[in-house]
């Protein structure tokens, strides 16, 4: 389905609704940086056995429409974006998913309607700009986007990519399909927000303040050899109140793909908690 929101940008939804009972809990996930609802799409059945699962391609991304003014772009704005999906679902309290950029996005959705959140699963993410992101290259990668397109930046990425990892090249060897799937993701990217959000992801401001007031479970899930968010999750989860941390072996930026099973069991295993602690 498609939801048109405040500024008029049509966004691409799943909703898996129709398949559960009204009385189900929603879970509501929100992908990363480059990616899309794509992302999820390996586990969405499974989680809709037991919940109404709502995803998107945020703005710029996959089927989602994609503005060509810089200024509709921003972490904030996909925070906005967000609430306005569940709203016109007519939602009103949620569970809450978000993948690295998408967590970024999360913590803007619980610092300004923490009420709203039920629970809350950070994954592979940071509390402000990531570690290890060297500003200058960012900002010659953003150019290249913004100038030359999007076909001289891959260039650049298939060149160096900081998540790659040994867990990421296994993936590829053992599921050939999955550099397709980056291919369809990479293709539908609009260049202008990839020039915008870069940078934002170096430029952001530092949250952490955001988790010491959360009252709601929280779960903070990492792979083991993502180097660039072990320690910011390690932080998010020791600031935390009702936190738990959970490091997934063998796995890198994103265990759903990496190490499914783990990853679907510990996610999967901390929802069904909620519901035996609400009963």
């Amino acid at each position: 389905m498609r939801i048109t929101v405040d500024d008029g940008v049509e966004l691409a939804v799943l909703d898996t609704g129709a398949r559960v009972h009204p009385g189900s809990p929603v879970l509501v996930l929100v992908h990363g940086f480059g990616g899309g609802m794509v992302d999820f799409a390996d586990h969405v059945d499974a989680f809709a056995a037991t919940h109404r699962v709502v995803t998107l391609d945020l703005r710029g991304h996959g089927a989602s429409g994609a503005p060509t003014e810089a200024d509709r772009y921003s972490l904030d704005r996909c925070a906005q974006d967000v609430l306005a999906v569940v709203d016109a679902l007519q939602v009103g309290s949620f569970r809450l998913l978000g993948h690295s950029m998408g967590g970024m996005v999360a913590r803007r959705v619980v610092a300004r309607h923490p009420q709203r959140v039920e629970a809350l699963v950070l994954m592979d993410t940071a509390p402000g700009p990531v570690p290890g992101l060297d500003r200058e290259l960012v900002a010659v990668a953003a150019r290249v986007a913004r100038d030359e397109g999007m076909a001289s930046l891959k260039v650049l990425l298939d060149y160096a990519s900081p998540l790659d990892t040994p867990a990421y090249r296994r993936l590829l060897a053992e599921r050939p399909d999955y550099a397709q799937i980056q291919q369809r993701r990479f293709e539908a990217l609009s260049a202008v927000m990839w020039s915008v959000m870069a940078l934002e992801l170096c430029d952001q401001p530092d949250e952490s303040a955001v988790f010491e007031k959360l009252a709601m479970p929280t779960l903070v899930i990492v792979g083991e050899l993502d180097e660039m968010f072990l320690e910011p999750s390690r932080r998010i989860a020791a600031s935390t109140p009702k936190s738990r941390l959970v490091v997934l072996p063998n796995a890198g930026h994103s265990p759903q793909f990496e190490t499914p099973a783990e990853w679907f069991d510990a996610v999967n295993g901390f929802l069904l908690g909620l519901d035996a602690v609400d009963r």
